[in-house]
């Protein structure tokens, strides 16, 4: 699963996920991508569930870009604590999402297949996603 090798602090604030994504907002490496529609957090784990999805469609064809990187921690304390005594330990890796980024990118394989992997790929996603293809200027 992906995570940040360091960080300078381990623990992060929670913050807010507003605005529409400025950056990586156009399919840039491969031909086809999947573009979030939706805000939200993406964790490490439906990352991995994501691109194996696609991997397994595309089967040897092709190539998958993930263009979204899980670099915020979220700690959680554990159960039946109580509150208090500091905050909680790092359980898990989230990208925090804007609508407008594309998450996924693939090359070299036909359209119709790429609209199939993505289609199964967004099913294991926790936000909505549409298809685009690259646009030529």
């Amino acid at each position: 699963m992906l995570q940040p090798k360091a960080r300078k602090y381990r623990k992060a604030f929670k913050g807010r996920n507003r605005g529409v994504a400025t950056s990586c907002n156009t399919v840039c490496f491969g031909e086809y991508g999947l573009k979030a529609t939706d805000r939200g957090r993406i964790t490490a784990r439906q990352i991995e569930a994501a691109r194996r999805a696609i991997s397994r469609h595309i089967k040897r064809g092709g190539k998958v870009m993930i263009r979204i990187f899980p670099d915020k921690p979220i700690s959680k304390k554990p159960l039946e604590v109580r509150q208090g005594k500091g905050k909680g330990n790092v359980e898990y890796w989230v990208a925090e999402v804007k609508p407008g980024c594309v998450m996924f990118e693939l090359d070299g394989i036909p359209k119709e297949v790429a609209i199939e992997a993505f289609a199964r790929a967004a099913a294991k996603l926790p936000l909505k996603s549409v298809f685009v293809q690259r646009t030529v200027m």
